[in-house]
């Protein structure tokens, strides 16, 4: 597990967030979340088929405009920050070294 996934780990447990990476259709999740996710694998493999429409079953699941705003936000530049990270050969931390900068993330937060 990396980065984001070892932060989601320490706050939700690691079986739950593991069972969501390994197939969100099925994991114990809520539903606002399975159709945040459907969304964001739709715009990551196939952005060129998302439409106005598409936002309609997060609405429907309670999921906010400014939520699905900043899911798309994320998404982009997560995008962006894995395609230079593969293009500059980016080094990754071990295991450890994940846990060590998710409990950071955890106690001082997200911080520009």
């Amino acid at each position: 597990m990396r980065a984001h996934g070892a932060v989601a780990s320490l706050e939700l447990g690691n079986p739950l967030v593991q069972a969501a990476l390994d197939d969100y259709h099925t994991a114990p999740i809520g539903e606002a979340l399975r159709a945040a996710l459907r969304f964001l694998e739709q715009l990551t493999l196939r952005p060129e088929t998302v439409t106005p429409a598409d936002i309609l079953p997060l609405r429907a699941v309670g999921v906010t405009d400014q939520a699905i705003a900043d899911a798309i936000l994320v998404c982009g530049l997560f995008s962006i920050m894995d395609r230079l990270a593969d293009s500059f050969d980016f080094a990754l931390q071990t295991e450890r070294g994940w846990r060590t900068s998710a409990e950071m993330l955890l106690k001082r937060g997200y911080r520009f």
